[in-house]
């Protein structure tokens, strides 16, 4: 069986000029440490300099940027995990993109392979439905876009085919979502028939998040795509969720755990 350890992965945070890992910039650092925390527990410095191939006060640096950010504890000689995660982190938006990409970009493949033109679609502003609105970006298909993403937003607006309606209230510090008002009135109003959300965490049978306002939003996104308040369908891969409306009293099958 491969090694699955930090090794084996951080080929793959090589950038796509060959140049090697030293040149990875800031924001890819940040994601491929946290996801070697998230497989391991703890990470030294040394072995962070010997898969990122960057310098030692780099590596610090980094690891002193996450700590403030509430994404570690520091260690002599390295960090590992908060002993207890806390509710409201999240990492900053460059880092976000970049965390889990793979499958992000699978389960962006997924999603758009199981839309149909015509269809009316509810896009929230997670960096995992982005990928779903790159899909459709590479392979065009006639909707009607409704989302809260100004990211998601830049990306259809171009997309033949595809009508975009933006949802109006206030740009949240640090990201390209907007929250609040008028959107979740507007909400209120439409039916779609898919709505495509990412999550910050599951927790139960509860989908959390890290902001109020982003709760607010996002529920009144499922509410608009799921009459009856239908339940959700969860496609998990690592950390990342992707969620879709089931039919009433069904529960998420456990091969999408």
């Amino acid at each position: 069986m491969e090694d699955t350890g930090p090794s084996a992965s951080a080929g793959s945070w090589e950038d796509d000029g060959g140049r090697g890992r030293v040149d990875l910039i800031p924001a890819k650092r940040h994601a491929f440490i946290l996801e070697c925390l998230k497989r391991e527990g703890t990470v030294g410095v040394q072995e962070l300099i010997d898969l990122i191939g960057a310098s030692p006060s780099t590596i610090r640096r980094d690891l002193e940027t996450l700590e403030r950010q509430g994404a570690l504890e520091r260690t002599h000689g390295g960090a590992m995990l908060q002993r207890t995660e806390l509710a409201t982190f999240e990492p900053d938006l460059a880092t976000a993109a970049h965390f889990a990409r793979a499958e992000k970009e699978a389960i962006g493949a997924a999603m758009m392979s199981e839309l149909r033109p015509g269809q009316s679609v509810i896009f929230d502003a997670s960096t995992t439905v982005l990928e779903v609105a790159r899909a459709i970006a590479a392979a065009p298909i006639a909707l009607t876009a409704v989302t809260n993403s100004l990211a998601i937003a830049q990306i259809l607006a171009t997309v033949p085919g595809v009508r975009l309606v933006m949802l109006g209230g206030t740009c949240k510090p640090g990201s390209l979502t907007l929250v609040g008002q008028p959107g979740e009135n507007f909400l209120r109003t439409i039916h779609a028939d898919v709505a495509i959300l990412g999550t910050h965490a599951i927790t139960g049978d509860m989908l959390t998040e890290t902001s109020l306002e982003v709760a607010a939003m996002k529920q009144a996104m499922i509410a608009a795509g799921t009459p009856g308040g239908r339940a959700c369908r969860q496609f998990q891969i690592h950390h990342s969720q992707f969620l879709h409306h089931l039919p009433p009293g069904r529960h998420p099958p456990d091969h999408y755990r």
